[in-house]
């Protein structure tokens, strides 16, 4: 397919039924951090393939990744991720497996010469960071673990001899996100694992983008991979097969067999997000349904939150008790959970508590943890 074609996507929302769409009457709200919640037009669509693929009277699950109805998924999935991030032509998508922590040893793999420089902000931050001195040296600009992550470092010099720089986007644990494109100088690599499509990014700024599927794009088993062709074929060492970016875009993601089922759940977010108007109209909604949690935490005097006010992620509100309410965290946790709220527990490196409301998370669930917050303060 050629590069930056439109995929024609015709989806009437409205007309998908009552159990697929109406949150109001959901009996649990999956606050997960991931694998993490999928759109309703996501999961019906992938269970309807799982039964009967493309008319084919095959399963997803056992049908040929050679076959043209699968090849035209992988096709219009690439094609589509191109369009909703507007990549622009000298760039290839690649998708597969390994998750992002395969990223993490691919990235200076195939681009790290002598040094590269890293932004340390959390804890997959520092599994980069680990993977990457394997191959060189590694300078870290910057880092936030003197306050346990809870903030994005600001003011740093990227040396001027660095192979590139890398940043994780989003800080699923710790709750802090940088939300504007770098300008730097070197070559510039990213994790965006988990706000990936949740706003517009400049591409262009960027040599590779990874994103891990399993917050905004499919179930755990893909990984995303936006690689600028002329960065690659730089280094000297010789690469494995496998863990050659210009493997996967000669082969188009099918030198070995893909992770059929994740690609094709993929394929069904990314039509349902151009349905709703693409990246810029999901990140309008998930700018109201973060304000509207984060301005809850504030308000109510049981809670507070963890991340610098100025870094709060949009996709992950860590957040604690109050000092004089901290026994009653493990009561609240019961209290929502009993309420349909699942997943709202904090990652044991912050405690506390994680509400994860990832691109999928419908506005009206947040409302409902909001009441639920609300219903608990009223309790003291």
């Amino acid at each position: 397919m050629p590069k930056k074609q439109k995929v024609n996507i015709d989806i009437n929302i409205e007309k998908i039924n009552y159990k697929h769409t109406n949150f109001k009457k959901m009996k649990k709200h999956n606050f997960y951090a991931g694998p993490s919640i999928l759109s309703p037009y996501t999961i019906k669509n992938t269970a309807d393939a799982v039964m009967d693929f493309a008319g084919t009277g095959l399963s997803i699950l056992e049908v040929s990744h050679r076959s043209k109805e699968f090849v035209a998924v992988m096709d219009e999935t690439q094609a589509l991720i191109k369009e909703l991030l507007d990549v622009p032509a000298g760039y290839e998508v690649v998708l597969v497996g390994g998750g992002a922590s395969m990223q993490f040893c691919m990235v200076p793999f195939n681009l790290l010469k002598t040094k590269a420089a890293y932004l340390e902000t959390g804890t997959w931050a520092v599994n980069a960071i680990k993977e990457a001195k394997l191959f060189g040296e590694v300078e870290v600009v910057a880092s936030s673990k003197d306050a346990n992550f809870n903030y994005i470092p600001k003011n740093y010099e990227i040396p001027e001899d660095v192979d590139y720089f890398h940043f994780t986007s989003n800080n699923t644990i710790f709750g802090t996100e940088i939300r504007k494109d770098p300008d730097v100088k070197a070559r510039l690599v990213a994790d965006m694992s988990s706000d990936i499509f949740s706003r517009p990014i400049d591409v262009s700024k960027y040599d590779i983008i990874y994103a891990g599927a399993q917050k905004n794009l499919a179930p755990a088993g893909v990984t995303l991979a936006i690689v600028k062709e002329d960065a690659l074929g730089k280094v000297d060492r010789a690469i494995p097969t496998m863990l050659d970016y210009r493997t996967h875009i000669k082969k188009g993601s099918m030198f070995n067999t893909p992770p059929c089922l994740p690609i094709y759940s993929a394929l069904q977010t990314l039509k349902y997000y151009k349905s709703l108007g693409g990246v810029a109209a999901l990140e309008k909604i998930n700018v109201e349904k973060a304000t509207m949690l984060y301005d809850e935490i504030d308000r109510n005097r049981l809670f507070k939150g963890t991340a610098a006010v100025e870094d709060r992620s949009i996709m992950n509100v860590c957040f604690v008790m109050n000092e004089e309410y901290q026994e009653l965290e493990g009561e609240f946790v019961e209290f929502a959970k009993s309420k349909g709220m699942i997943g709202i527990k904090g990652h044991r490196s912050v405690g506390g508590f994680r509400a994860s409301i990832y691109n999928a998370m419908p506005k009206e669930s947040v409302a409902a943890f909001i009441d639920v917050m609300k219903e608990f303060e009223n309790k003291y």
